[in-house]
């Protein structure tokens, strides 16, 4: 007995259970716990549950719920806990407390013969006990207990402390049997607790259940169908129509996104009007051009032709669509346009395309315009396709044959004259028909230079025609550029002569020969050396010479005279230009004969100039 009294003093509630194994007054608590770590469990599975929910927007409000929920069960089951945890303290208070002070008077019991202090011990502790009374026939025995403790003498015998200690016994199998009783109470209303608990919580799982999987369909469902409008808008079907009938949030949404829909139908209607008959318009305006017109896609797919195009390139409407390569395969004319429009051949160099068209020969120059457009909403430009235009130069052509055979006529006819002039200036300057006096010999030289001058611009335009009309022909044979250096030299000796001018030779020991026309690049070379005696100033030296390169060979010619202004290099090579504010009086045609001169054998002419510092004329040819 004493060791379990002990016990009970250190462990407080677990005597209960070392006292009587059989009998467990926490068993409802401990199940409770129990009850609760699966709850706990089941929240935290929960809990994860919904985190791996929440990253879809669509079930937030849905989440929301379900935890509101799982925060109703908990503070239930904190309530009920509140009460178990209340209800096992008063369980344990009371009867403890008579167990406790039992175990007090018998510990005084024992030494109430050896010690005077125990006697007093004893009556305090019965004293505790009297206030203490709280079950049923407890107040008896403790009455009882009374008597006998105020039974006994100075000299305690054993029968006086028999009956204090049944008394005791008494008490303390009575409050065990109220520990009994309610803790089989305390039990069974853990057990019901805890059914409750299971019960609410499927409760909570069920709704929480539906509201994650019911509740998120509900929200999703109007906004899939919001997405698929949206979708079936941005594929220009302007009859969709959204019905959300019966949910007030989305109702103003469909209502907006109707009649949105219903705007960009009416206005792709009214759009659409307005772009046919721009369309219409244009091709109105296109059919009404006397120049045929060609559309082409970037993929060369053939967007549009007019009737003149039609008429011209003999096609029928039913090529509009079709591949401009698949159909240029059986058609001569578009094959070239086609190959002009995508080949490397440069837009200068192209020749005109000579169409038998309206019963007679025309000509028709082809113009390539590529066309780009800004896309609303971007900033770069987008290459859309070709426009090719043919523009009719048979008027020109016949124009430009008509003044290259008058000048071919004309060119011919006055060199009988001025061949008959030279003649009889020659025979005036021979002594043996007479010695003329100094003015009739300055008036001889007079004709002289005039007849020379007039005799070198008809053989410029004879030069000139004869490219125009094509009938430019070579003689090449392999010749060294000294030897075409020397001629120009020479032939403008005279001339350098007049001006003061020195001409210098800059000549590599080690050049290769080149196979040209000798007489016309010489021509060449002598129109150079005579512009830049004509453009320098006097006693200045002029250089030519000729330099060596991998596959070339360049003659070339430099003074250092005032030189040509960057804007003219180009413009100097055209026929009839001059630059503006030039004394020196020419016909315009010398360095465009030179050019054309040059190509013909394969090579190029250049310049490079600068104001102040004097011009290089440059002559390259294949070596």
């Amino acid at each position: 007995m004493e060791t379990i009294l002990e016990v009970c003093r250190e462990q407080k509630v677990s005597f209960v259970c070392i006292a009587r194994p059989e009998f467990s007054p926490v068993k409802g608590i401990l199940g409770f716990w129990k009850l609760t770590g699966r709850l706990s469990r089941m929240n935290i599975d929960l809990f994860n549950f919904i985190v791996g929910y929440e990253d879809t927007e669509e079930a937030y409000i849905g989440n929301r719920r379900s935890v509101r929920m799982i925060l109703l069960l908990g503070v239930l089951s904190t309530s009920y806990v509140r009460q178990l945890s209340q209800a096992t303290k008063t369980i344990l208070a009371d009867n403890y407390a008579s167990l406790e002070y039992a175990a007090d008077m018998l510990r005084s019991l024992n030494d109430i013969g050896e010690d005077s202090v125990s006697r007093h011990d004893l009556r305090q502790s019965l004293a505790m006990q009297q206030r203490n009374i709280t079950e049923i026939n407890e107040k008896e025995i403790t009455s009882s207990l009374e008597r006998h403790v105020a039974a006994l003498s100075d000299s305690v015998t054993e029968q006086e402390l028999q009956l204090v200690r049944e008394d005791l016994l008494r008490i303390m199998e009575v409050n065990m049997a109220a520990i009994r009783a309610k803790s089989a109470g305390v039990e069974e209303r853990a057990d019901q607790v805890m059914w409750w608990l299971i019960v609410i919580a499927a409760l909570c799982a069920v709704i929480a259940g539906v509201f994650l999987v019911w509740f998120p369909k509900v929200i999703v469902r109007p906004i899939d169908e919001l997405k698929k409008g949206i979708t079936e808008i941005a594929n220009h079907n302007y009859d969709q129509r959204l019905d959300f009938s019966g949910n007030r949030e989305f109702e103003s949404v469909a209502e907006s996104f109707n009649d949105m829909a219903a705007r960009l139908d009416e206005y792709r209607r009214s759009s659409l009007d307005d772009l046919m008959m721009a369309k219409k318009r244009i091709e109105a305006i296109v059919n009404s051009l006397h120049e045929p017109i060609v559309g082409l896609g970037p993929d060369r797919t053939i967007l549009f032709m007019n009737r003149e195009a039609l008429s011209v390139l003999n096609l029928t409407d039913d090529v509009v669509g079709r591949n401009a390569t698949d159909v240029a395969l059986s058609n001569d004319l578009l094959r070239r346009l086609v190959r002009e429009l995508y080949g490397d051949a440069k837009p200068e160099s192209r020749e005109p395309l000579k169409i038998y068209a309206d019963n007679k020969e025309s000509y028709f120059q082809m113009e390539n315009v590529p066309l780009y457009i800004t896309p609303i909403g971007k900033t770069e430009r987008e290459f859309i396709g070709n426009l090719i235009i043919l523009n009719n130069i048979t008027r020109y052509k016949e124009l430009d044959s008509a003044k290259t055979n008058f000048i071919s006529t004309v060119s011919h006819e006055m060199k009988t004259p001025i061949s008959s002039i030279m003649m009889s200036l020659q025979l005036l300057n021979d002594d043996r028909l007479g010695t003329l006096n100094g003015e009739q010999k300055q008036l001889v030289e007079s004709i002289k230079d005039s007849s020379d001058r007039l005799l070198e611009i008809t053989g410029e335009l004879l030069n000139m025609t004869q490219i125009e009309t094509g009938k430019l022909k070579l003689h090449p044979k392999i010749t060294k550029p000294i030897e075409l250096i020397d001629y120009a030299i020479k032939s403008t000796r005279v001339l350098a002569e007049r001006f003061c001018c020195f001409v210098e030779v800059d000549y590599p020991e080690k050049i290769s020969k080149i196979f040209v026309d000798s007489e016309k690049i010489a021509w060449v070379i002598t129109n150079l050396l005579s512009n830049a005696i004509h453009h320098s100033p006097e006693r200045s030296r002029i250089i030519v010479g000729a330099v060596q390169h991998d596959k070339a060979v360049e003659i070339y010619v430099q003074d250092f005279g005032r030189g040509i202004d960057p804007r003219y290099h180009k413009s100097i090579f055209e026929r009839y230009f001059r630059v503006p504010g030039t004394k020196v009086q020419g016909s315009g045609l010398g360095l465009a004969i030179s050019k054309e001169f040059v190509e013909a054998h394969g090579g190029t002419i250049s310049v490079e100039s600068e104001i102040g510092k004097g011009s290089r004329f440059s002559i390259m040819l294949p070596a």
